[in-house]
């Protein structure tokens, strides 16, 4: 590795532009030529592709993957006084949402190999005010929805998947979107399908709850002045579907490459001390939104420097456990109550990934992986 410098990025969304440019140019022009920048054609065509490429009925585009969260809380009744179940180990937008809407945020603890919600524990959290599970298909590794889903129907319970990372994984064959009573996606820049800007949708096969969201969404109206109930302002713009509609095209050549790239990182970390590299179930298909590792015995740091000294960015996902915030210090947990979510998040490292990730950048991170923890 003496006397090599390979500069590799954590995402590159540049290398992505300039493989569809023509494509993302000419869907932009046309939504100025047409001047049509809020609702109208551009949406109702990205919303119309999005619901068939997740198999479901409806789509309602919605101004970030936050408000999509918020939206479906609020068009189900849940709010003041209600609790709803999330993983401790999430971006704090899924936890946000569910207090944005008045209810409580009642964290389980995760799993080691997925870092996905542990089923096993959810049921002890349960109470009589919980009203919904949301389950976050985190890294883009679908969570265990088959227990989730039984605990749900037993207890009365709503399923919201928090799909954000995850567009296009699958379980047991199922595309992850339509598992649950509605599934909510982000379109930041950063996502497996990214916006340039901000955005993110609901898809769900329930008719009411569509109807509800997205009038809610649109102020509370049915009709440009026939406001039925008080709403937000949290709308896709023309732009930003437009360009998702584009992409859209392309998301599942991304997904394989991505995979590609996670096999080999696979193959080349399996056995080197201190790591541990992700599980991927025979009965999910995980789209590697992040490739994420675990570093052990407190090698982390030292692993990270080591590798932005010669040009590899890295991050952490995510380097607090949603519990131990502050922003949720007034829950009264303690440390021991998450003890999975808190060794992760002290453990675990995002190694780059991205579509056009090449084999080279890659052997060439590995590299400096191996010489670090030998």
């Amino acid at each position: 590795m003496k006397g090599l410098f390979l500069e590799i990025p954590f995402v590159d969304l540049k290398a992505q532009y300039q493989s569809i440019k023509g494509e993302i140019d000419q869907a932009i022009s046309d939504v100025i030529a047409s001047t049509a920048f809020i609702g109208g054609p551009f949406v109702k065509a990205f919303e119309s592709s999005f619901a068939a490429f997740c198999g479901a009925k409806r789509c309602i585009g919605v101004g970030n993957g936050t408000d999509a969260l918020f939206l479906v809380l609020k068009a189900m009744g849940i709010g003041p006084g209600d609790e709803v179940i999330t993983a401790a180990n999430s971006f704090i937008a899924t936890s946000e949402a569910i207090t944005m809407s008045g209810a409580r945020v009642v964290f389980v603890d995760i799993r080691p190999d997925t870092f996905n919600i542990d089923a096993e524990k959810i049921e002890e959290k349960i109470t009589e005010r919980t009203k919904a599970i949301i389950p976050v298909h985190l890294y883009g590794q679908p969570a265990d929805m088959d227990p989730i889903l039984r605990i749900a129907r037993k207890h009365g319970l709503k399923v919201i998947e928090d799909a954000a990372q995850a567009h296009g994984a699958t379980y047991k064959g199922r595309v992850v979107g339509t598992l649950g009573n509605a599934a909510c996606f982000s379109f930041y820049p950063g996502k497996n399908l990214g916006a340039y800007g901000d955005g993110g949708a609901i898809v769900t096969n329930d008719e009411e709850l569509a109807i509800n969201a997205r009038m809610l969404a649109n102020h509370g109206r049915v009709d440009k002045y026939d406001h039925k109930i008080e709403g937000v302002n949290s709308r896709l713009d023309c732009l930003q579907a437009a360009i998702l509609n584009a992409k859209l095209r392309h998301l599942p050549i991304w997904t394989e490459f991505r995979r590609k790239n996670a096999y080999l990182y696979n193959e080349l970390l399996a056995g080197v001390p201190s790591l541990e590299i992700p599980v991927e179930s025979t009965e999910l298909r995980a789209v590697y939104h992040l490739y994420v590792v675990r570093v052990k015995n407190g090698m982390r740091s030292q692993l990270q420097q080591n590798l932005k000294n010669i040009g590899v960015s890295t991050g952490i996902h995510y380097p607090i456990a949603l519990p131990a915030l502050s922003a949720y210090s007034y829950l009264n947990y303690r440390e021991g109550d998450f003890p999975e979510a808190i060794s992760a998040s002290r453990e675990i490292l995002s190694l780059p990934m991205f579509p056009e990730l090449k084999e080279e950048q890659i052997r060439y991170a590995v590299g400096l992986i191996r010489e670090s923890l030998r």
